[in-house]
């Protein structure tokens, strides 16, 4: 899933570390979300949105290409 995190947080001056801190999450955690390799549950997706005062929609953005895959098999 895309998503606007590193702009956000890079927007505000934050580290990873700072933001996870606020998330009650690791970096680590911080850091996968930003390079894609993790997609965060959605109570967390709910705790990053409320840090930043967003919805979820304004930070993660669908797959287009899963989007359309997912369709296909329905």
């Amino acid at each position: 899933m895309k998503n606007r995190l590193r702009e956000l947080r890079a927007a505000r001056r934050w580290s990873q570390a700072a933001l996870a801190d606020r998330c009650q999450v690791s970096r680590q955690a911080i850091n996968a979300i930003e390079t894609e390799r993790y997609d965060p549950s959605l109570p967390l997706a709910f705790t990053i949105a409320d840090v930043f005062g967003l919805t979820i929609e304004e930070i993660f953005l669908p797959d287009r290409a899963d989007t359309t895959d997912d369709l296909a098999r329905s």
